[in-house]
């Protein structure tokens, strides 16, 4: 069976919709994977009394409101970053689809 130059091209863009979708998992897990440090991280830092903070090689004693400020701010930049990024992965998969069922009744046209 050989298929059009069209739908060739409409598969190798679907390739690339799924290694789009296989970056975006990736990045979406990295994301996930700092949230929850920083989530432990406040947990423990409502527990203790003195806090510290790593910069560079070194942990430096640290004014615990400053740090836990610093850590809010970190974790809400990154359930943004979470929700634009599965909103970008929405719209891929809606894409890669759409695409696929395209390709598919192409396919059966050309057989």
């Amino acid at each position: 069976m050989e298929v059009s130059k069209e739908t060739e091209q409409k598969i190798s863009q679907l390739q690339m919709f799924e290694q789009s979708l296989q970056s975006f998992l990736g990045q979406k897990q990295q994301f996930q994977v700092q949230l929850v440090e920083i989530e432990s991280a406040l947990n423990e830092l409502e527990s203790t009394e003195k806090a510290y903070k790593i910069v560079g090689n070194i942990m430096v004693e640290s004014d615990k409101k400053e740090l836990k400020a610093d850590m809010l701010s970190k974790k809400e930049m990154l359930e943004l970053r979470i929700k634009t990024m599965e909103r970008q992965e929405s719209q891929v998969r809606e894409k890669a689809s759409k695409l696929q069922s395209e390709i598919l009744k192409k396919i059966k046209k050309e057989e």
